[in-house]
Formats: structure tokens, C-alpha cells, sequence
């Protein structure tokens, strides 16, 4: 396995990302979600790789190979191993593309550290600007919504992934979008998460406010979102997106879940790929 060395924990141990480097050519750095690992993008690995793409894509702190410190599960120190990722591998021209919690990532480096060494930004499911219901934010979730979720993983972890797994891929009575093999791929590689982490950062994911970052982004951005989003619906975030990047690029897929990187796996690297390579997703998107 390859190592980032993303700083020290409290005891002065090093906390080290997972990641994988593959391609050349200009770099893409795909960023997961909760409570994954960099492994939910085998599909656009492997095709932007072969699209003639730089790929490299890590696991953040407390899931799957990476290290997991008791602290550091926050958006902050989120946004500082993205760069330490960045500055180790001495990337320039990158494409950020965050998936969901990843998206709060791309975000928060953004304002964080001036968008450095980043070209172009991509939102894909993503927590951002804001999920929680607030007095000033009264388009967001009810905070009960995810203090059940909260529950439910201290209650029944796996069990919890069990159903999480089939509202993430939007399987039903009569929606069958991935295959059972797929559902129980995706439940192991989310077992391997630290409890702690997957709570802390699920707190994170749901409370930050990310709305004052977005207003940094200056980047060409896309942002995709899956019209029957269960898990992040797309008119509390997609499609409010542009309200603070103005220039930010909306595209909703019709009918799909939150985890539409496999079932819609053709469509969303073509979108990724015209994007890279500043083409007009609008017209790609037109064809279906």
C-alpha cells in the first residue's frame, strides 16, 4: 500500500492516507464519501486513467487503509490532508472532484488554502452548501433526520450500512440499479471504518457550513446531482449550488440515487471527462 503522510496525531504518530496514483497526463483527485474509501471510484479510475488522465485518489483519516487517530475528524484537518496529498505529490493544473462528504472537502480547501495548485472543481452528490435546518438555512433537514442516523450506527453499525447501502444505490421494491454483489461490496469496504469516525464525521457532514467557502470558488465548477437523491436530496443542495457559485455549471441526472457512480457510471465519466478537458457538459448531458 502507498502512504501520504498527512501530519501527527496527539501521541506523535503519523497519520497516514491511503491513496493511489495512477495515469499521466493532468491530474484528477477524486475525494469519496461516508463511509467509504477511495475504492467506491473503481470505475472512474479506470476510465479516466485510460482517458490519458493523472488519477490519484486517497482514503481520508479514520476509513479503510488510512490511520485513525482519535481526533482530527473535521473539516479543517480534512482540508489540510487534501493538501498534504496535493503538496506530496506536487500536483498543479488538478481537477478536484468530490463525491457527497467529499465535496465538503473541495469546499473548505477552496477558502482554506486559496485553491492552490486547483483549476477546475467538481461537486458530485455533495453535502454542500448547507443540510441542516437553521433559522437562517430553513431549506435544510431536520436535525432529528440525522440524530437517527447517529443512533442507528451506535445501535447497529452494520446493520445500519445494511439499509444505508440500499437507500445509497436507491434500491427498491421495484428498482434494482446495482446488482446484490455490488451491495455487499459496498457494505465491506464501509465496515472497515473506525465507529468513532464514522460518527464524528457524520456530524460533520450534516452540521458544517459550507456557504461561505463556495462564495472563494472562482474555478470553472460542476456540480452533478441524481434527481431521486435519497440520502442528499438534490433541491436542498445541487440545485441550490449556484446560488453561491454563480458560474457553477448545474446538471441533474433524472431518476438517479445519491451513489450514481456506478449505476450511471457511463454518463458521469463522460460528464468528468468533457469537464477536464473544458468542453460543454451541457451538451454531453443533452444526449440523454
Amino acid at each position: 500500500m502507498n502512504h501520504i503522510i498527512a501530519g501527527q496525531d496527539t501521541h506523535g504518530n503519523d497519520v497516514k492516507l491511503d491513496y493511489i496514483d495512477h495515469g499521466q497526463g493532468k491530474p484528477v483527485v477524486l475525494i469519496h464519501g461516508w463511509p467509504a474509501t477511495y475504492k467506491m471510484w473503481e470505475y472512474q479510475l479506470t476510465t479516466l486513467t485510460e482517458q490519458g488522465f493523472r488519477v490519484v485518489a486517497y482514503t481520508r483519516r479514520g476509513f479503510g487503509n488510512s490511520s485513525k487517530p482519535f481526533e482530527g475528524h473535521d473539516y479543517d484537518t480534512y482540508a489540510d490532508d487534501l493538501k498534504a496529498v496535493l503538496d506530496k505529490l506536487d500536483l498543479q493544473d488538478v481537477t478536484l472532484v468530490g463525491f457527497s462528504m467529499g465535496g465538503g472537502e473541495v469546499a473548505r480547501y477552496m477558502s482554506r488554502h486559496g485553491g492552490a495548485r486547483v483549476s477546475r472543481v467538481a461537486f458530485i452528490s455533495a453535502v454542500t452548501p448547507f443540510l441542516l435546518k437553521t433559522a437562517d438555512n430553513p431549506e435544510g433537514v431536520d436535525r432529528q433526520v440525522f440524530d437517527d442516523m447517529v443512533e442507528g450506527v451506535k445501535k447497529d453499525r452494520f446493520d445500519f450500512l445494511q439499509g444505508f447501502g440500499k437507500k445509497f444505490y436507491g434500491v427498491g421494491m421495484l428498482s434494482n440499479p446495482v446488482s446484490e454483489a455490488a451491495l455487499d461490496w459496498t457494505q465491506r469496504m464501509c465496515e472497515v471504518a473506525d465507529p468513532r469516525a464514522t460518527l464524528l464525521s457524520a456530524r460533520a457532514w450534516s452540521e458544517t457550513d459550507f456557504r461561505q467557502d463556495l462564495a472563494t470558488i472562482q474555478v470553472p465548477t460542476l456540480v452533478i446531482h441524481g434527481g431521486d437523491d435519497e440520502l442528499v436530496p438534490a433541491k436542498v443542495s445541487g440545485e441550490r449550488m449556484t446560488r453561491f457559485v454563480p458560474h457553477a455549471e448545474f446538471i441533474e441526472y433524472a431518476g438517479a440515487p445519491h451513489g450514481l457512480f456506478i449505476p450511471e457510471k457511463e454518463r458521469l465519466n463522460r460528464d468528468l471527462i468533457t469537464f477536464v478537458h473544458g468542453g460543454d457538459v451541457q451538451k454531453t448531458a443533452d444526449r440523454y
